[in-house]
């Protein structure tokens, strides 16, 4: 079992009729980006999107792109990521 880990940038944003939200996304997968209501939720449905960009690489056969310049990092073995503010 290998970890990855994978830096998401969170940026405050507003929905269509003005409203607070913010808008995530990870600078390692191309194209994965979300958005949430908050800064919590759009940091959970980041984990979603790159948890499915993940699997949809591995049905494809693609390999996960490892990238330390964009925060896109392997271990060879389990591990956990902890968020710490």
């Amino acid at each position: 079992m290998k970890s990855y880990v994978f830096q998401v940038v969170v940026e405050e944003d507003q929905t269509e009729n003005g409203q607070k939200a913010y808008h995530a996304f990870c600078p390692a997968l191309k194209g994965c980006h979300t958005w949430g209501r908050s800064y919590d939720e759009a940091l959970a449905n980041a984990r979603e999107a790159i948890e499915l960009y993940l699997e949809d690489l591995r049905e494809s056969g693609q390999a996960v792109p490892i990238d330390p310049g964009h925060g896109a990092l392997e271990w060879p073995t389990a591990a956990v990521a902890v968020n710490y503010a």
